[in-house]
């Protein structure tokens, strides 16, 4: 079966408004290769978005930061690549390669990257009516 490494996220226009777009589905993907690290920045990429949730992959480069924020739902982390810094409600976890955790909803969180890591992040809205 062939192995897909194209980019979920197409561009209309002069390239300013994306297009998230789903990765193919019945394909074989290998999840560290649909994103790419690039220097000085967070990339994300949508594997699938639903209105009752979605699952995203996102790398980080060395010395980036996602601020605090909050979501109104759970969120399962899963690191794929690298170790990532953590902190959910003040408290600081170091996830590595295979190891996951969940963030609460409506717990402050927020990512480090004191080296650059790969995660995937899924949300599911059902439940919370």
């Amino acid at each position: 079966m062939k192995k897909d490494k194209t980019s979920l996220i197409d561009f209309k226009n002069n390239g300013n408004q994306p297009i998230v777009t789903e990765i193919e589905k019945s394909r074989v993907h290998i999840i560290v290769e649909i994103i790419e690290y690039v220097p000085n920045a967070i990339v994300s990429k949508t594997i699938i978005k639903k209105t009752t949730g979605n699952i995203s992959i996102s790398s980080f480069a060395t010395g980036e930061e996602l601020a605090e924020k909050t979501s109104p739902f759970d969120n399962y982390i899963q690191i794929v690549d690298g170790t990532a810094e953590v902190i959910i409600n003040e408290k600081k976890y170091e996830l590595k390669l295979g190891e996951g955790i969940v963030i609460p909803a409506h717990a402050p969180h927020c990512f480090n990257a004191n080296q650059q890591f790969k995660m995937i992040s899924t949300i599911i809205k059902s439940g919370y009516e």
